[in-house]
C-alpha cells in the first residue's frame, strides 16, 4: 500500500466484541488509514458483525492465532467454536486468505499479530527492542493485548492494546494512532457498554468466563 497517508489508526485484537469495535472507530479522531494486527475474532459474541465491519471498511488486516484456528476448525476456547459454528462461509474463507505479516505505506509500516520473527510467539512490553525492527519506521504488534510503545533510534514499536478484550489491567477498549510525519504515538482507551457485550455472551453457547473477564482483566 502505498499513500499519502500520515496519521495512521492501530487495531489489533478486536475479538468479534461489536461494541467495543463500533466505540473505538467513533472515538477515534480522523485518520488517514487504519490498520489491523489481527485476531477478529475467537472469545466475543459477534463473530460476524467483526469481520463484516473490518471488510467494509477495506482496513488492511494479518492474521491472529484465533482467525486462524477458528478457520482451521482446531478452537481453543468456546468463543472459537462459536466462531466457527456461525460463521459465513465466505467470511471463514476471508479469514483464511489472511496473511501472516504486512508491510504498508512505503513499507514504513510493518504489521504482525504476534513476533516477527516466531508465529504465536508473546512480544511482552520488555521484550520490545530495536532488534525487532527490520528496516521498516514502525512496527506493529499484537497478541499480547497489552497497550505498549517505545521509541528507539531505528523505529518505533507499538501494541495498540485490544479493543475486545484488554489484558492489562485497564478495560476500556484500546487502541493507538501514529503519525508517520514524526513518528509520535497516542496511546488512546475508551469505556463501552460492557454489560451489553456480557449480555450478548450469555446468549450464546459462549462460556460466561469470556464475559466476566471483559471487566476484570
Amino acid at each position: 500500500m502505498t499513500t499519502e497517508a500520515t496519521r495512521i489508526g492501530l487495531l489489533s485484537d478486536i475479538h468479534a466484541n461489536a461494541v467495543a469495535l463500533k466505540t473505538v472507530l467513533n472515538d477515534m479522531e480522523p485518520v488517514d488509514a487504519l490498520v489491523c494486527a489481527g485476531d477478529i475474532v475467537g472469545y466475543g459474541p459477534s463473530p460476524q458483525t467483526c469481520p463484516d465491519m473490518v471488510r467494509e471498511r477495506d482496513i488492511p488486516t494479518v492474521v491472529g492465532n484465533h482467525d486462524r484456528e477458528v478457520v482451521r476448525g482446531m478452537t481453543w476456547e468456546s468463543g472459537d467454536e462459536y466462531a466457527r459454528r456461525v460463521l459465513s462461509a465466505d467470511d471463514i474463507e476471508w479469514l483464511g486468505e489472511l496473511p501472516r505479516e504486512r508491510q504498508l505505506f512505503d513499507e514504513r509500516v510493518k504489521i504482525v499479530h504476534d513476533h516477527p520473527d516466531e508465529q504465536d510467539r508473546y512480544t511482552e512490553p520488555a521484550d520490545f527492542a530495536p532488534t525487532l525492527l527490520e528496516g521498516e519506521d514502525v512496527l506493529v504488534l499484537g497478541h499480547t493485548h497489552i497497550q505498549h510503545a517505545e521509541a528507539f533510534d531505528d523505529g518505533l514499536i507499538v501494541n495498540p492494546g485490544s479493543v475486545g478484550q484488554p489484558r492489562d489491567g485497564n478495560p476500556d477498549a484500546a487502541y493507538a494512532i501514529v503519525d508517520l510525519s514524526d513518528l509520535s504515538v497516542d496511546l488512546c482507551r475508551v469505556p463501552y457498554d460492557i454489560e451489553r457485550v456480557q449480555q450478548r455472551i450469555a446468549e450464546t453457547t459462549i462460556s460466561d468466563r469470556n464475559g466476566e473477564r471483559l471487566a476484570h482483566d
